[in-house]
């Protein structure tokens, strides 16, 4: 079940707009084929703005490859089979998009017809009796397997603020005072979905981008300190894998700066289904922590899954090693979490250190998901983590 994320290069692209000889690809640094994957290359205006089919050749024979644009790049799929690729300047076929749906509540992804991802851009009423304090919006859930199998969670009675995937900070400094964005009920500060600034489709991927406000709420300010443009692309592998590229970009709304003060918890963080319980789960990281040893070690990525139904499934979470305390931090709830031991991962990029958000500056965090139903291997997870840090790159045969 390899699942690999590559990216390509073209160099000389050019000498394809002035020429009918279909260039050939290959790689720059190795000659091994990696399977289902996903490939990308630049192109140059001048292709860009014209026709281009995408042709693989395998054992089997010649075939057409369906592929995105999106700026400069086009992406594909890579086939099971060891193959080559060359570029063709004839009009290429259409294929049928990812379906990405938008309604009042939310952006939806579907594969297959199945939703996978649900983005919330509404802000999300609490259950009767609760305190509109704890509504919230810009956050994803649900995240389902590619089956429809449900992997977060929302407003659960212990902790009303979680919300299936989502980053907020939970002690932070600004303007001279300290600030909660993660515990709704202190009434400190909240993160709101703002604008949507891209939305993309095509046969290769869904794209969406957004803008979150981390409003200060305290004394009643209702001030915007630091805005986070978040891009979410998924990109179905298989009928039972799909990936979710998540990247976050920060930058102080305002002349002062914003300090992350180091804590236990805070950022990139998923409460997951109440399906879950410490006789069905499993955690895994990429230093051989379990469960019971992962919270506050490091790790570049974590495998957590378990049993959904009748079946099994999960997500792999990849942290990039150009983020901030990269290998990051992990906290995990303990194995007797509430008795059953319910289950909470967060890459806490703020656990043993502090981060200070300059004006005029931007900081990026990147994730990955990989989405799947059945179990992830640790070799499998290894060589993703290593696609998603070194991508392998492609040019022309010379």
């Amino acid at each position: 079940m390899k699942k690999h994320f590559l990216y390509a290069i073209l160099l000389g692209l050019g000498f394809l707009s002035c020429t009918d000889t279909p260039l050939e690809l290959v790689p720059i640094y190795e000659n091994t084929y990696v399977p289902n994957s996903i490939a990308s290359a630049e192109l140059n205006k001048s292709l860009l703005k014209g026709n281009l089919r995408l042709i693989e050749l395998s054992e089997k024979g010649k075939k057409e490859v369906p592929y995105q644009k999106d700026g400069t790049k086009i992406y594909w799929k890579t086939s099971s089979d060891a193959s080559r690729y060359k570029l063709e300047k004839e009009k290429p076929t259409d294929h049928n998009p990812v379906q990405l749906i938008e309604n009042e509540e939310q952006l939806e992804v579907y594969q297959n017809g199945t939703k996978i991802i649900g983005y919330q851009k509404a802000l999300k009423e609490v259950p009767e009796g609760v305190s509109e304090t704890y509504q919230r919006s810009g956050y994803l859930h649900p995240v389902n397997t590619p089956k429809g199998k449900r992997l977060t969670r929302i407003q659960p009675e212990d902790h009303y603020h979680h919300y299936g995937i989502w980053n907020p900070w939970t002690h932070t400094l600004f303007e001279g005072d300290t600030l909660d964005f993660w515990n709704l009920n202190k009434k400190q500060g909240t993160v709101r979905f703002a604008k949507l600034l891209k939305k993309n489709t095509g046969p290769i991927f869904s794209e969406i981008e957004v803008l979150h406000e981390h409003v200060v709420l305290k004394d009643g300010a209702n001030k915007v300190a630091l805005n986070e443009i978040q891009n979410i692309k998924t990109t179905p592998l298989s009928d039972t894998q799909y990936l979710m590229d998540i990247t976050i970009n920060y930058e102080c709304a305002t002349e002062e700066s914003f300090k992350i003060i180091q804590y236990r918890y805070g950022g990139f963080g998923w409460r997951t289904t109440e399906e879950w319980d410490n006789q069905n789960s499993r955690v895994l990281s990429s230093e051989g922590n379990t469960r019971k040893t992962a919270d506050g070690s490091t790790a570049r990525w974590c495998i957590v899954d378990g049993k959904l139904g009748q079946g099994y499934g999960g997500a792999l979470m990849l942290s990039h090693p150009e983020n901030y305390n990269h290998p990051e931090p992990l906290r995990v709830w303990p194995e007797d979490m509430y008795g059953r031991g319910d289950l909470f991962v967060n890459f806490a990029t703020t656990k043993t250190t502090d981060w200070t958000f300059e004006p005029g500056k931007k900081y990026t965090l990147k994730y990955q998901l990989i989405v799947y139903d059945g179990t992830m291997e640790t070799t499998t997870a290894e060589q993703a983590w290593k696609q998603f840090a070194e991508p392998l790159h492609y040019q022309l045969k010379p």
